[in-house]
């Protein structure tokens, strides 16, 4: 019997492996399922959390707005109390700029190498500390100062458009991006009416304090923002990636791909050398001067409406009584001629053609991509600038300056969305960091230019700007890559 039972054993143990022979194998155990962070942005889509995202990043785009637009508003009024000549008041917007593009590089890299949110974080809070300090300025040196630290900060701020675009699935890019223009509008609006109503009252000091004030709510509102997935997952960091795709899915009410997330862990992030490889060098070198013109043409609109209203120097048919005199120096003597009304009204109408045409922002990116619509924004502007020598009525002159700040308004967001498109994760906060800093070269040769030069000539001071949109319209036809409708590079 024992035999027996010995024999039965056998027998079934042999028919066992004959059976997981002839079985075929699982492929899931010789292969994993794997997903990356695009294949995850793309599946959970769009929904809760990217409005909330829009909302309080848009917020800081306010916060950004109020506190470069601050200079257009606030020039006649530190030119009063100091007794300003023109090359000072233009130093003013210089120093901002000039501490926009050292910490521009500076907070590129330590993004890339840190993470975005503490950088968008930091600046946020560096900014709104010093533009309160503004307002305490003794004299002209410690407000171009404390000026030019809040312009660092604002260089820091800037990477929210990184780590926001990082977010986004790639269909809904260029419908949504393109709309951070109405928030950039709505800070703008909202200084030029803070001046306004505060500034005849309480002076520029008062409007300065009362404009941080968005800033300190908007501080506790960033603890809903997560660190960027795709830093993490090229920092190594797989498990706060997977912790905050998670978060997004279930505000979404979506799920996440089957399988685990992988993605290439990379040493070298933040490395200057990406942006001039073979890969990206003729973009990089394009790039950087399309951001020098966006910013060059962008305030020089700005300051330039802001001049041409102050000193009453258009050319206008049959103008009303507060734009009759013409105001210039005359033996050295300082002016004093502060905002009226009708100026801040021309301001905020101007400001309402920032988000005048996105609609038509929108449908050039989808249906013609990212390169064409920059060289048709770039030549309409360029003509733009040359319309403002025409002798016109006040009427005609908001009309055209209302064009005018559409077309460079849109120009500024196409390059903001190609730059954050075109480089790989490991170097997009460094390539927006450069560009940035290229493009406050530009802002900080606008003022001299808007500022000074105008009132020499109001020809020669337009020509710069519309020669320069015109020569970057045609570099941008070079432009290598398209990035419309591609996903986000997650290494080089």
């Amino acid at each position: 019997m024992g035999e027996y039972m010995k024999a039965q054993m056998v027998s079934a143990i042999h028919l066992q492996e004959v059976e997981l022979q002839e079985q075929p194998a699982d492929p899931k155990d010789h292969a994993e399922l794997t997903y990356t962070v695009e294949d995850a942005v793309e599946t959970i889509g769009f929904g809760r959390f990217h409005i909330l995202l829009f909302l309080i990043m848009g917020s800081s785009t306010i916060v950004e707005a109020m506190e470069i637009m601050l200079l257009a508003v606030v020039s006649p009024e530190i030119r009063c109390e100091w007794r300003l000549d023109d090359w000072q008041v233009a130093l003013v917007s210089t120093m901002v700029f000039l501490g926009f593009m050292v910490c521009g590089v500076l907070s590129g890299y330590v993004a890339d190498r840190y993470g975005r949110w503490k950088v968008v974080f930091g600046g946020f809070v560096w900014s709104s500390y010093f533009s309160l300090l503004t307002s305490f300025a003794p004299s002209y040196g410690w407000f171009i100062f404390l000026r030019s630290m809040v312009g660092c900060g604002v260089a820091g701020v800037s990477q929210g458009f990184v780590l926001k675009t990082e977010f986004i699935p790639a269909k809904h890019r260029a419908t949504l991006l393109p709309l951070t223009t109405v928030f950039w509008m709505l800070g703008s609006m909202l200084i030029i009416i803070l001046g306004m109503l505060v500034v005849p009252t309480l002076s520029w000091r008062w409007m300065v304090r009362i404009s941080v004030a968005p800033s300190i709510i908007l501080i506790f509102l960033f603890k809903f923002i997560p660190e960027s997935a795709r830093y993490n997952v090229s920092a190594g960091k797989m498990k706060a990636a997977m912790d905050t795709l998670q978060r997004i899915a279930k505000m979404n009410r979506a799920s996440l791909p089957p399988g685990r997330l992988v993605g290439p862990v990379v040493e070298e992030r933040g490395s200057w050398m990406i942006l001039l490889s073979a890969a990206f060098r003729r973009t990089s070198l394009l790039l950087w001067y399309s951001w020098f013109v966006a910013s060059f043409a962008y305030y020089g609109s700005v300051l330039s409406s802001s001049e041409l209203l102050e000193k009453n120097l258009l050319c206008v048919m049959s103008p009303d009584p507060e734009h009759e005199v013409v105001h210039r120096h005359e033996d050295g003597l300082c002016y004093c001629i502060p905002f009226g009304s009708s100026d801040y009204q021309t301001l905020l109408i101007s400001c309402l053609g920032e988000v005048a045409l996105v609609p038509v922002n929108i449908c050039l990116l989808n249906l013609f991509g990212r390169k064409m619509s920059l060289m048709v924004l770039q030549l309409a502007a360029a003509i733009s600038f040359m319309m403002l020598n025409i002798c016109t009525t006040m009427f005609g002159f908001t009309v055209l300056l209302f064009l005018l700040r559409s077309l460079v308004s849109m120009n500024f967001n196409v390059v903001y969305i190609y730059t954050a498109e075109v480089y790989p994760t490991v170097a997009r906060s460094l390539g927006m960091g450069f560009a940035t800093s290229f493009s406050r070269i530009g802002g900080m040769i606008a003022p001299f230019i808007a500022q000074v030069l105008m009132s020499q000539s109001m020809i020669l001071a337009l020509s710069p700007f519309a020669v320069a949109c015109l020569l970057c319209a045609l570099g941008n036809l070079l432009l290598p890559i398209e990035t419309k409708g591609r996903a986000l590079l997650q290494n080089s």
